[in-house]
């Protein structure tokens, strides 16, 4: 079995952090976890891959998206894994181009 191409930098018990683990859980996207540092200034990590300290941070190597903010991560995870808002997001932006929507 691969890797997955999606990893979560989060801390534990983090109402943030989880919210995005639960949407991945939910759209049975396989992804790795990786635990940061409590405190906030010892981040590098996050850091150097987001341009900020704050968790949860994701980074899917499939579409070559890195982002944080648990709002903006999981806009993302739904938009670009869940066929059903994809194919709703997809409908919209045709039938607003003139597109029959079907």
């Amino acid at each position: 079995m691969s890797d997955p191409d999606i990893t979560v930098y989060r801390l534990q018990a983090c109402p943030f952090c989880e919210r995005v683990t639960r949407v991945l859980n939910d759209l049975d996207i396989p992804y790795r976890s990786r635990f940061v540092e409590a405190r906030h200034s010892r981040r590098d990590v996050v850091k150097r891959l987001t341009g900020a300290r704050t968790v949860p941070a994701l980074v899917d190597e499939r579409t070559g998206v890195t982002m944080s903010e648990s709002a903006n991560i999981v806009e993302y995870l739904e938009t670009t894994y869940d066929e059903g808002i994809a194919a709703s997001a997809e409908s919209t932006a045709s039938a607003a181009d003139g597109g029959t929507v079907e």
